[in-house]
């Protein structure tokens, strides 16, 4: 089997000799100290993705977001001036939680003209300015300007709407992005609006998913029976040709699989007929040259059928050879349980054909992702024994022992300001 070059000087891994070659602690994905630390130490000091512009359309259009690692719920909105702000999801009379619908754990989304608290009708304004307060001579020459909702720090980056929870950021968020993330902001995503999404409760810690989604190692085992059987899964590309890491942010390219050109016998009949699968839509949009963005190709490799970059801390956008792309989000709860939430993006269909193919795409997306779902729960439960803590990693892991080099060295930090 061909194998594509690596870097000029040694293996990937050797590339980037801070990481080391030797055996990976996994600690951090199964003891509960280390995950009380990331609440602080990563959670409140990171800007986190939270949705989309798309998300919030006019004035008066918010959603809320459930943080359980930051213990916190965040509601976001776009003012009568369209600018987009965020704030904690609390109300300053007595902390009940203000925006929700049926159920107060509930992430929830709509449009209002203003913002008003189920337990004693204090009214907010799109701006977080407190606005009415019940029987209000009754609280002692309260000042109400006093008492607008607690503001986010929120910006918007190629339309994906960040906060941050600390007090002042430590960067702007382009800062915090860098120059590697922030060269694909060309890519056309504000055209990409058709979207398919799902959650799923995964009971692993948020690390263990995030190493599974980032190498492809394991493609060839884990999702075998997602193609015919005479189907060679290594000389279609399981292995990616250029790794990338930036700070604490890392990337890989793919070669991908081109389906429609494969023969009959190495592809399903099935997507066959709806020309759409596990590799997305055959046909791209009428934009397709406009998603061909050099940023996905940092390596030069002349056809990429994957990009995949992974954000610090827990956030990952995929992009597609034929003019779509995907993201994923890690949402820790526990030490040893997440949300994971996975959307995928497509141009809105022209016909029929478009429809069914990305209806295609999203079943197939959504078996290949529970099954590193399911996977991933087994190690969890091998880690909870104790019984062994290091792993060796190989060269196509590199971005896996990057991964959780990055969160020892944000905890010790930490504990060394402390």
């Amino acid at each position: 089997m061909a194998r594509f070059p690596k870097p000029a000087e040694g293996s990937w891994t050797e590339h980037y000799p801070g990481l080391g070659t030797g055996p990976v602690s996994y600690a951090d994905s199964f003891t509960p100290e280390f995950f009380e630390l990331e609440r602080e130490a990563i959670f409140r000091r990171t800007w986190l993705h939270v949705g989309r512009v798309e998300q919030l359309a006019r004035a008066g259009s918010y959603f809320t977001k459930e943080i359980a690692v930051a213990r916190t719920s965040v509601v976001v909105v776009r003012d009568t001036d369209g600018k987009v702000r965020a704030f904690h999801n609390i109300c300053r009379h007595r902390g009940n939680k203000l925006v929700w619908t049926d159920f107060p754990q509930q992430e929830t989304s709509g449009v209002s003209r203003q913002m008003v608290c189920k337990y004693h009708g204090w009214r907010y304004g799109l701006d977080g300015a407190c606005t009415f307060v019940q029987q209000e001579s009754e609280f002692f020459d309260i000042d109400r300007a006093e008492y607008g909702l607690v503001p986010v720090h929120c910006d918007i980056w190629a339309g994906f709407i960040f906060i941050n929870l600390g007090r002042v950021p430590e960067q702007s968020l382009r800062e915090s992005l860098g120059p590697m993330v922030t060269a694909i902001e060309d890519y056309p995503f504000e055209r990409l609006t058709h979207r398919y999404g799902f959650r799923s409760s995964v009971a692993a810690n948020w690390k263990l998913m995030v190493d599974g989604l980032q190498e492809q190692y394991h493609a060839p085992i884990v999702h075998r029976n997602q193609r015919p059987e005479n189907f060679d899964a290594h000389a279609a590309g399981f292995e990616a040709p250029h790794y990338q890491i930036e700070g604490p942010h890392r990337m890989f390219n793919s070669p991908g699989i081109r389906p429609w050109e494969l023969p009959d016998d190495q592809i399903k009949p099935s997507e066959r007929l709806v020309r759409g699968g596990l590799f997305g839509p055959w046909d791209p949009p009428d934009f397709f040259a406009d998603t061909q963005v050099a940023g996905m190709r940092p390596g030069g490799h002349e056809r990429v059928g994957v990009a995949l970059f992974e954000i610090w801390p827990n956030f990952g956008i995929q992009l597609w050879e034929r003019g779509w792309y995907h993201t994923y989000q890690h949402w820790p709860t526990s030490h040893d349980s997440h949300i994971f939430e996975w959307n995928m993006y497509f141009a809105p269909p022209r016909h029929a054909s478009d429809l069914i193919a990305q209806e295609m795409t999203a079943v197939s997306l959504k078996e290949f992702a529970l099954q590193d779902d399911s996977l991933i729960e087994t190690i969890q439960l091998t880690l909870g024994s104790g019984g062994l803590t290091e792993f060796p990693l190989g060269d196509q892991e590199v971005l896996c022992r990057h991964l959780h080099k990055t969160a020892d060295e944000w905890i010790t930090e930490f504990k060394n300001r402390a």
